[in-house]
């Protein structure tokens, strides 16, 4: 076989095995709920793909929640959980839009799902600290404007439709 043939597979060896392109994902989703059916409205997040770094690969996803469904949660802060949805779950759910972010990114939101997650005592709230607010804190740190008009904070589908009006930049549709 010729020279430059050598050459010109070794090439094209070297570039299809380079390394894969890494990205991951989040997506940010909403429950109807119904409390008939014993599911309560709901906003989460979904994290998927691969981190450049170190070629891990990502496949979680996060909510925010009272750790018990009772009347104790229209009195006052309750114990709470961070929880995650079963696959088979997400895809019945609403998706509102999506973003790729770094790995840096990846690692503060992260961060921050474990200080909502460790934090002592009750720490939900349907007012001031429920799964809107955990979710909402996730998108601030993605630099999207976040904003909580008071006659949304047990509406999540409405939330994450007005959060997608606040930031056009995402190209996203209203569900």
């Amino acid at each position: 076989m010729p020279k430059f043939l050598i050459h010109l597979f070794t090439l094209l060896a070297l570039v299809w095995s380079g390394p894969a392109l890494a990205d991951v994902q989040i997506h940010f989703h909403s429950v109807n709920g119904s409390v008939l059916f014993g599911r309560y409205p709901h906003t989460f997040f979904v994290l998927e793909g691969t981190l450049e770094s170190n070629g891990k690969a990502v496949n979680e996803n996060y909510g925010f929640s009272a750790r018990k469904a009772t009347t104790a949660v229209l009195r006052g802060p309750v114990e709470h959980m961070v929880l995650a949805e079963k696959p088979k779950f997400i895809k019945k759910t609403n998706r509102h839009f999506s973003m790729t972010i770094t790995d840096e990114q990846y690692y503060r939101i992260i961060a921050e799902k474990d200080k909502w997650q460790n934090a002592p005592g009750k720490y939900y709230s349907l007012d001031t600290r429920n799964c809107i607010h955990f979710v909402g804190t996730m998108a601030k740190i993605l630099g999207l404007k976040v904003e909580y008009p008071e006659d949304m904070l047990r509406r999540p589908k409405k939330w994450l439709n007005h959060v997608t009006a606040l930031n056009p930049q995402l190209g996203a549709k209203q569900i």
